[in-house]
Order: C-alpha cells, then structure tokens, then sequence
C-alpha cells in the first residue's frame, strides 16, 4: 500500500480502465437522480392535475373534470409500473450491481483506493509549488 494517490504502482491501461469505470458510474448516479427528478415531478403533476380537476369541477364543467379524474389523476405513466416502482427496480437491478462490481474493480485492481486516474490527472496538469496546487491528501491522511 502506498500513500501516494497516484499509484505509480498500477500500470497505465489499469488506471485509465478504472478511471472509465468510475466515469460510467457518475453518469449512472447522475442518470439515477434524472430518474428521482422524473418519480418527483410526476407526482408533483398528478397533485396538479387533481387542483385543476377540483377547480373545473367547480366551475361547472363536470364531464371533463370526470374525464380527466377517471383517465389521468393516479393513472401508470408506464403500464402496470407507479413511479416509485421504477425507482426501486432501477435501484436494485441496476444501480446496486453497478456499485457493487466498481468497488469489486477497485478492490481487486487498487487495493480499494478511488480516483487514482483523476490523481495521475491532477499531478500532471498541477504547478508545482505554487499555492492552491498541492497534491492534495494522501491515501493514509
């Protein structure tokens, strides 16, 4: 185990497959709270619908109001599936495996430690020596 994060020890075809596993991971959790936003608005909008249901309801126009209770207020955006469902499944058929087998990468390929290619990254493009260019912490600190 070294204290250096950018792992001199690790050859360079290594270190830029973890680096492209953990890019993929980040734009999974980014996909991932895409999906939450999605499973939030929706509801967001179902509450909407219900207002205006009530409001048209209200001012006299009972069979649209009807309609748009019966047909959309609660209605499955996708067949048989309510929002949180997608979630869920995401969560566990996707989300979890995802993690579970990065951290297996990085396990088994660099002793667990993170980020090795954004170090290799950041100590070539850093000035050395000059301030708010450190290396940063290392991996025991």
């Amino acid at each position: 185990m070294t204290d250096d994060r950018t792992r001199p020890d690790l050859d360079d075809t290594t270190v830029e497959g973890l680096g492209k596993l953990s890019e993929a991971l980040e734009t999974v959790e980014q996909a991932r709270g895409l999906l939450y936003g999605f499973h939030q608005l929706t509801g967001k909008a179902d509450l909407l619908l219900q207002d205006a249901v009530e409001l048209l309801r209200e001012a006299g126009h009972t069979d649209l109001a009807a309609d748009l209770d019966r047909d959309l207020v609660g209605r499955n955006v996708i067949a048989d599936r309510w929002t949180f469902q997608i979630v869920e499944d995401y969560d566990a058929n996707y989300w979890t495996t995802f993690r579970g087998l990065d951290a297996r990468a990085r396990d088994e390929l660099a002793g667990g430690d993170r980020h090795v290619h954004e170090a290799r990254m950041k100590q070539r493009e850093r000035t050395a020596g000059h301030p708010r260019h450190e290396t940063g912490p290392s991996l025991d600190g």
